[in-house]
């Protein structure tokens, strides 16, 4: 499988309504134009993939394909579910697939919808209190901006119409943070969760004797890495409303202290959620929380403390690269 494929190579279902031109990097880049549905999803369907890919088969796009980039925050999980289901010769979905081919192997506590038996290992996402969500604008006035914006765009009609499908999302299946805290539904949506148990962030099977993280081709080959470190698309997201840089799955992002010295690559996740790892000094680094913020990445303080802290300490050992 490349990333050029059409998705319909695999998945010849696919290949309807104005959809048969959309490969499988358009759906990683978000350039796919399905940033939400036109179906009303039932927890029934939520549940059970087989009528997600019937849906997903049936949907035409709401943008013209491969020519911008609009979020696909609540379709983009169903959407991989299926390429993966299609391309794995045991058409395993995408929970199952990393945990065997990648997670199990290899000792990683980590997981895209936990068994329910393990549950209660992992802790309840919770929202930020008034305080809390003052607190955080008083620190980083960029915070008003960005939720002014977000008001603001509900006017426009791509990001009026992903709200109103988010929304009617959480509220059909559960309301109260259902798409996070429920477990039946999670189980099949997929990649809209995923969970880790910290010891497996402080202790992953890749490190060394010193505790250093290391990129030896174990996972990720060089071939790929390289690839890795070109995005695709560099333009305005018209479910974001601002400009952002995107590939492969991922966002890239620019220094922001001038010694990281080249692409930084990595995903924000709702809540001040954050992965990133740095292409030049191969660190790879994440911010993982359940009490949910407001900000991400550099407007998340929580965060920014951590990447500067990670930084400051490496540069004073002198362990970065010139």
């Amino acid at each position: 499988m490349n990333y050029d494929d059409l998705v319909s190579k695999h998945w010849p279902g696919f290949a309807k309504n104005g959809k048969e031109n959309i490969t499988i990097e358009w759906v990683l880049s978000h350039m796919a134009g399905l940033p939400y549905l036109d179906s009303q999803i039932t927890e029934e369907m939520a549940a059970d993939h087989n009528l997600m890919r019937k849906v997903l088969e049936d949907e035409a796009p709401k943008r013209p394909p491969g020519h911008d980039t609009a979020y696909h925050a609540f379709t983009y999980g169903w959407l991989v579910d299926q390429i993966v289901r299609h391309t794995d010769e045991k058409r395993r979905g995408i929970a199952q697939f990393l945990r065997e081919e990648l997670t199990e192997p290899n000792g990683i506590d980590f997981h895209i919808c936990l068994n329910p038996t393990e549950e209660q290992r992992v802790a309840r996402a919770t929202l930020a209190s008034v305080p809390e969500l003052i607190a955080e604008v008083w620190h980083e006035p960029r915070v008003a901006l960005m939720i002014f914006n977000f008001y603001s765009h509900l006017a426009f009609k791509p990001f009026y119409s992903v709200f109103v499908f988010c929304t009617r999302i959480a509220f059909t299946l559960r309301p109260n943070l259902s798409l996070i805290n429920c477990g039946r539904v999670c189980s099949t949506v997929d990649v809209i969760q995923d969970s880790v148990i910290s010891k497996a962030m402080a202790n992953p099977p890749w490190k060394d004797a010193e505790g250093r993280c290391l990129v030896n081709g174990r996972i990720v080959s060089d071939k790929t890495l390289e690839l890795l470190k070109r995005p695709v698309i560099n333009a305005t997201d018209h479910v974001l409303n601002s400009n952002t840089v995107k590939g492969h799955g991922f966002f890239y992002y620019p220094s922001l202290f001038g010694y990281e010295k080249d692409v930084m690559i990595g995903h924000p996740g709702h809540g001040c959620q954050q992965v990133m790892f740095d292409t030049k000094n191969k660190i790879a680094f994440a911010y993982m929380t359940n009490g949910l913020k407001l900000g991400i990445y550099d407007l998340c303080r929580n965060y920014m403390r951590l990447q500067t802290a990670l930084y400051g300490i490496l540069k004073d050992l002198n362990g970065m690269r010139a």
